[in-house]
């Protein structure tokens, strides 16, 4: 299931008490995925991405630490941009979406994802960060240790929305501040010219290897979940080549 977020900021400046970390007091590592489900991701892409998530699902939870710590929040773009919702009775139905949208990966449910619409990135890419500001709130409300937040931006088109030089405007000063962990990955046919404005860093994914990307950022997320060390760098895995020779427009 899923549900719509409008355009007026969430609001998680209210305390509120959670069950969640009465009975779960661990530190968290709160990760907003943004996956591209427009037209362009139609047929085999689409495939291997809801396989991928299957794959992700499953490493995370093979990890007996990982899977109490990294919390998940899943944004899609394509008929619509939209927040799949966890399953979490002891969240009320009104709470805001920082409430509702994240969830544990002991907990986690991957959709099966269809495509359709266009790839309308920058209100994906807003409500991500909207959300991980949240969520630190909350986290600080309730005194839980958290790691730095990951958003990851997997694309298979080009924008399509008219101002998503803002959002990526918005990351780039979020990675000056080193606010987050930001990830933007190109599958064939994506505008990577595009993706080079949101990070110095654009990845493309060869061979439609989302299963072995999604294990690649599990095994990250289990690694980085057990450390504050936030110097370690991370090894790229062979699906994944830097994109060179990228100026942002």
């Amino acid at each position: 299931m899923s549900f719509d977020l409008n355009a007026e900021s969430t609001n998680a400046r209210q305390p509120i008490d959670l069950i969640e970390f009465m009975d779960n007091p661990e530190p968290r590592c709160p990760v907003v995925l943004l996956l591209d489900t427009a037209q362009t991701m139609a047929g085999q892409p689409m495939a291997e991405l809801n396989a991928g998530l299957h794959a992700f699902d499953q490493a995370l939870k093979g990890d007996s630490v990982a899977s109490l710590r990294v919390e998940l929040a899943l944004i899609t773009f394509g008929e619509r941009v939209q927040i799949w919702k966890t399953q979490r009775d002891e969240v009320p139905p009104n709470a805001e979406p920082a409430h509702r949208a994240f969830v544990t990966a002991a907990a986690f449910r991957p959709p099966t994802l269809k495509a359709g619409g266009t790839s309308c990135i920058g209100p994906a890419v807003a409500l991500g960060l909207r959300l991980l500001r949240d969520r630190q709130v909350i986290y600080l409300q309730n005194g839980v240790d958290y790691f730095k937040p990951w958003m990851l931006l997997i694309s298979g088109g080009q924008p399509s929305d008219p101002g998503w030089e803002t959002a990526a405007a918005q990351i780039r000063a979020t990675l000056n501040h080193q606010g987050v962990l930001f990830y933007a990955i190109g599958v064939s046919g994506a505008d990577m010219q595009a993706l080079a404005c949101f990070t110095d860093m654009p990845l493309a994914l060869e061979r439609l290897a989302f299963s072995d990307l999604f294990r690649w950022i599990s095994a990250s997320l289990a690694a980085v979940s057990t450390s504050w060390d936030t110097s370690a760098t991370l090894t790229l895995p062979g699906c994944l080549r830097l994109a060179t020779g990228l100026t942002p427009l």
